[in-house]
């Protein structure tokens, strides 16, 4: 048992979904996974292990943000040897061909974050997906005919910027996406040598202003979700 993590060692499986809506994270145990257990509720952050095609599989939901990320992977490793990481979020497009639902696989992430620079000196880390779990997610969805953009996302601090052209340097560098909490993900992983891959769904985009409802980005995500499941 950890701080935030009320599992028994042996309930939490070496590969772990990490959705940030906790709500995610129970439909995807409840609609995927074969006799799933919940092992957590503290602070209402449901995880759930199961099984998947007869593997064991687990899911936590992380919140919203680099700190909530960061604890929750933090404690999967080091308390419960977590070895692949595998977010599941949304994210708001920042390319005009981009559209809604849209899958986009974070082959690293840029950040306006500064939790980095301390740890760095200043200096600026690149945090980078795990090469062998996104090419398992390439052969998959190349395998079975899903779209998808690979490339640079942006892991921001700030949902609700002041300046609502923001995202235009950052598009004009090609970055995809923003999202929350793929940098926070992918450098912990490097930091403890383990395995992460992020996996977004576009669910609005800051370029035409579209956007997914909310009932949406809890339950329809379905084609991240099966890749993530299938590379487990």
């Amino acid at each position: 048992m950890s701080l935030h993590i009320e599992a028994k060692q042996g309930e939490i499986a070496e590969t772990v979904l990490l959705p940030g809506d906790p709500l995610r994270a129970k439909w995807i145990a409840e609609t995927f996974l074969e006799k799933s257990n919940c092992y957590n509720d503290i602070r209402g952050m449901y995880g759930f292990t199961g099984s998947y095609k007869g593997k064991k599989v687990s899911i936590q939901g992380t919140g919203m943000g680099i700190p909530s990320a960061m604890i929750y992977c933090h404690e999967l490793i080091k308390e419960y040897n977590v070895k692949n990481l595998i977010r599941i979020g949304s994210a708001g497009a920042f390319q005009p061909d981009l559209k809604l639902l849209d899958l986009v696989f974070a082959m690293s992430a840029s950040t306006n974050s500064s939790f980095n620079t301390g740890p760095f000196n200043g200096a600026d880390f690149a945090p980078t997906a795990s090469f062998k779990l996104l090419m398992k997610a390439v052969e998959y969805a190349n395998i079975n005919d899903i779209g998808f953009t690979a490339g640079n996302v942006l892991t921001s601090d700030v949902f609700y910027d002041d300046d609502p052209d923001y995202y235009k340097k950052w598009a004009s560098y090609g970055v995809l996406c923003a999202e929350m909490e793929t940098a926070a993900v992918y450098t912990l992983a490097a930091k403890f040598g383990v395995n992460a891959l992020s996996l977004l769904t576009i669910s609005d985009s800051l370029v035409d202003k579209k956007e997914i409802s909310s009932q949406m980005r809890e339950k329809k995500l379905t084609q991240m979700v099966e890749i993530a499941l299938n590379i487990s």
